[in-house]
C-alpha cells in the first residue's frame, strides 16, 4: 500500500481493528476518547467514510454529513460536558492535523477562555 492509499488510525477503529473507548456509534458516524486528551473531556466525532480528508472538503462534497458529525458533537457534549464545550476541525499539518481523515475534537469540562486545549 502506498502512504496515500495507507488506511487511517480511524478507518482501522471503524473496522474494528484496533481498539477504541467508543461513546457514540451510527451508520455514518464512530465517535471515541481520545488516546492523549488535551482537556478533561475530548472526545473525537469521526465519519465512517475516509473520502474527506479534512473539514473543507467535507462541507464541499457531503453538507449533510457535516451537519450530522455537528450534531453528534453537540448530542456528546450534553452527555459529557453539560451542554458546553469547544468544537474544532484542524485542517493541515501545520495547525496540528496529524491524521488525514476528517474529524472533530468535541472539548469541556475547564477550558479556560484563550486556551485552544490543544498542545
Amino acid at each position: 500500500m502506498s502512504e496515500t492509499s495507507q488506511k487511517s488510525i480511524f478507518s482501522m477503529i471503524v473496522d474494528r481493528e484496533i481498539p477504541a473507548d467508543i461513546v457514540f456509534e451510527s451508520d455514518r458516524i464512530i465517535a471515541f476518547r481520545d488516546i492523549a486528551p488535551k482537556a478533561p473531556v475530548h472526545l473525537l466525532v469521526v465519519p465512517k467514510t475516509a473520502d474527506y480528508r479534512n473539514v473543507t472538503e467535507l462541507a464541499a462534497a457531503d453538507p449533510a454529513l457535516l451537519a450530522e458529525v455537528v450534531a453528534t458533537a453537540q448530542q456528546l457534549a450534553n452527555e459529557h460536558t453539560s451542554g458546553e464545550y469547544r468544537l474544532v476541525f484542524n485542517t493541515g499539518e501545520s495547525v496540528g492535523q496529524t491524521v488525514f481523515h476528517v474529524h472533530a475534537h468535541v472539548m469541556g469540562g475547564g477550558l479556560t477562555e484563550g486556551s485552544l486545549g490543544l498542545g
